[in-house]
């Protein structure tokens, strides 16, 4: 009987020490430092070359949690399609930065078009924070509520950019993808594994893959506690606090992108997609965007366009607002 206690007391110490060195791995995973990148030049240039003089001015609405979020409202120029189009930013950035380019073509096509903060990001929420992974889609369906109250039946288009082309493919192949007509995705990011995602991301990102893996484990664990603390880094300019987020907590990271498996919203979307991407983006691999989606959506590479001029270049502007203002809608 003593030799059986004696052995489970060994097996039992042998237990709690495993116990304690995986909780000092864990803590120092955590505590892993996040790194800031250095500017990438060819993203922060774009704002250069656009006109924000014709900005509208915030406005607001107020989401089911209470809190106000931002966004901005191009009214459509004469003749007006009839058409509304809800637009969304790319990582780091807002309906400040260089999307204003594509929501002023918009507008002058006769689309009425809503450029929204996402939460976390320009005048909406903590800045590089949300407080529940899906609270993304909450939001956005909050916001075409908003939009319903003056247009009950006008067609809507969700249009994304980069990290927002892949959260406009999460929502079209979520349980609010019957709110938009026909998602269009501008270069957009497709989940790291994509074949059109570049390995080191074009030097854009800096993700804390410690401290993803920790978070990513106590999530398995039922354990959120920490999901706050900031995951991924970008490249954006040291003094660009104010139209910029630098950095992303875990369940933002998690929630604005197209979730773990792309091609699984791809199977899952019942509404058309389009693709628009330049043949010279320096941040995706925009020739291998056929393979990766197949025949799950259209896809149109424009000659001599980077990541940023999908959005501001005035000849991929073109190509663009035409085809959203043109296009045929199924009801």
């Amino acid at each position: 009987m003593a030799r059986i206690v004696s052995t489970g007391l060994g097996v039992v110490r042998w237990l709690l020490a495993a116990l304690g060195l995986a909780a000092l791995a864990l803590g120092g995973m955590l505590a892993w430092p996040i790194r800031q990148p250095p500017e990438l030049t060819s993203i922060s240039s774009a704002r250069k070359s656009i006109d924000f003089s014709t900005l509208p001015a915030v406005e607001r609405f107020q989401a089911r949690d209470g809190t106000d979020l931002a966004y901005r409202h191009y009214a459509a120029r004469s003749p007006a399609t009839g058409r509304i189009a809800v637009v969304v930013h790319g990582s780091s950035g807002s309906s400040r930065g260089a999307i204003h380019a594509l929501s002023a073509a918009l507008a002058e096509r006769g689309v009425q078009t809503f450029s929204v903060d996402i939460r976390g990001h320009g005048s909406s929420g903590t800045r590089g924070d949300i407080r529940y992974v899906g609270q993304l889609e909450d939001d956005l369906a909050d916001l075409v509520g908003e939009i319903r109250k003056t247009s009950p039946a006008a067609p809507l288009t969700l249009i994304g950019h980069s990290s927002g082309g892949g959260f406009a493919l999460r929502v079209a192949g979520s349980p609010i993808q019957h709110l938009f007509t026909r998602t269009v995705l501008l270069a957009p990011y497709l989940g790291y594994d994509a074949p059109s995602s570049r390995p080191d991301d074009g030097h854009w990102a800096s993700p804390d893959i410690p401290r993803f893996l920790a978070l990513s484990l106590l999530r398995e664990l039922g354990l959120r506690w920490a999901e706050s603390l900031p995951t991924i880094a970008f490249a954006v300019p040291p003094n660009s606090v104010g139209v910029q987020t630098a950095s992303y907590s875990y369940r933002l990271m998690l929630n604005f992108g197209p979730g773990p498996d792309f091609r699984q919203k791809l199977a899952a979307a019942t509404r058309p997609i389009a693709i628009f991407a330049g043949a010279a983006d320096e941040i995706m691999l925009s020739g291998n965007y056929q393979e990766a989606v197949g025949n799950r959506a259209t896809v149109r590479i424009i000659d001599g366009i980077d990541h940023m001029g999908i959005v501001a270049n005035p000849a991929a502007l073109s190509i663009i607002a035409d085809d959203i203002a043109t296009t045929a809608l199924s009801s």
